[in-house]
């Protein structure tokens, strides 16, 4: 049976959402540079040679819409290359990961584009007034509960107990309170784990690390945007501290403990170890396991400890045996409840910083966080690496990697 290898990754510096670097770009642009700057990165590959072009998006309408895999293929003039977009909100570009490398275990492909993109600042054009209302009325009651746990700050408890249905449309943030009363986490912590985050991603700035794997990429004014436009250098507690609650009266989830919204893209090229050996192409990595699992939607944030235990299962492992870990910073609250579940020391956690600071285009962050295992686990010579992410709806994911 083949392996899967991941041979080569780029992505776009991340832009901050509405007045960032990358405000101006569409979907279709940012995916499409990502996507051509990873392919360019493999000696040899021609384009004829990609059996699918899968990518992620977590709102794949309006400028994302018509199958934004394909458009991409076109657009980069690959007109042989089939294109597929997928959701699974903010691990869809884990989930294309996933469908490539089942297609190579079952040999039904050799080379396949793991891409994702999300835009945030093209999402809505006009007042959101205008939009219409898609939500299912018969989670009307559901939404009703959350907004009233919301302005009152009930102490929330699982609906499910008392034989309700959960909001199927809960807002983000309010899962991650969800999550901090569930497991008692004070807002002390969750702004600790902030600073960490920014911090860690300064000093990895100052080491040359965010470099190495961003692509520059020029805006429609012509300017060449080279890094992240959100890492906020010198953040302390003192700072962060000072926040109001940003999702509940009196709450604990703040504009600092959670990531901001962002626009990007980035893509990685996955291969059977007979076609890279074949062309000569060295592994970056093998693609050893993955998991997917779900919960209750309002406790959207405990997701990666399920997909986490189920990727680890597969891959006959336990997690001692991980070197490094990554967990989607989406909220504080979500990833110290998830870590401490996990049983994961903070020395192998998110060592470089993470999406509080970087930033999280959904449909992104998924192939974005597999090159940033990559170059992790080669910047720090380690060999194994779990990425993992609380996913919108109720979900998790999790993917293995083994550095060869």
């Amino acid at each position: 049976m083949p392996e899967a290898v991941i041979v080569a990754a780029a992505r776009t510096p991340i832009g901050r959402a509405v007045k960032g670097s990358l405000r101006e770009m569409r979907p279709d642009e940012l995916a499409a540079a990502a996507v051509r700057a990873t392919v360019e990165k493999v000696p040899g590959l021609q384009p004829s040679e990609i059996d699918d072009l899968m990518l992620g998006c977590a709102m794949p309408g309006g400028e994302a819409g018509y199958n934004l895999g394909r458009v991409v293929a076109v657009m980069n003039g690959w007109d042989e290359v089939p294109g597929t977009t997928v959701t699974r909100y903010c691990a869809s570009s884990i989930q294309t990961t996933r469908m490539a490398f089942h297609a190579i275990k079952s040999g039904e492909g050799d080379v396949f584009v793991s891409a994702g993109v999300e835009a945030v600042s093209r999402h809505f054009k006009g007042s959101s007034d205008e939009l219409p209302d898609t939500k299912n009325p018969r989670f009307d009651e559901a939404m009703a509960r959350t907004t009233r746990t919301a302005e009152t700050n009930e102490t929330w408890h699982d609906p499910r107990e008392d034989g309700l249905a959960p909001d199927i449309y809960i807002q983000m943030g309010q899962t991650a309170e969800n999550v901090a009363t569930l497991r008692g986490l004070r807002r002390e912590d969750l702004d600790h784990f902030s600073v960490r985050s920014q911090n860690l991603t300064e000093k990895s700035i100052r080491e040359g690390f965010w470099a190495r794997e961003i692509t520059p990429i020029t805006s429609p004014d012509g300017t060449v945007v080279v890094a992240d436009d959100c890492p906020r250098p010198g953040t302390t507690y003192e700072t962060v501290s000072q926040l109001k609650p940003a999702f509940r009266e009196g709450g604990v989830v703040t504009a600092a403990n959670c990531c901001p919204l962002n626009d990007g893209a980035a893509a990685v090229v996955i291969m059977s170890d007979t076609k890279a050996e074949q062309l000569g192409v060295r592994p970056l990595a093998r693609i050893v396991s993955t998991g997917v699992s779900a919960l209750s939607p309002e406790l959207m944030g405990l997701g990666p400890v399920e997909a986490t235990n189920r990727a680890l299962d597969r891959a006959g492992m336990t997690i001692a045996d991980i070197d490094l870990v990554e967990i989607n910073e989406a909220f504080a609250a979500q990833v110290i409840a998830s870590y401490e579940e996990l049983g994961i020391d903070l020395d192998r956690l998110n060592v470089n910083g993470g999406a509080i600071a970087l930033g999280h285009p959904y449909g992104m962050t998924g192939a974005r966080l597999q090159g940033t295992m990559l170059n992790s686990l080669d910047f720090h010579d380690k060999t194994t690496g779990l990425i993992t992410l609380c996913v919108g709806g109720g979900q998790g994911m999790a993917l293995i990697l083994e550095r060869i």
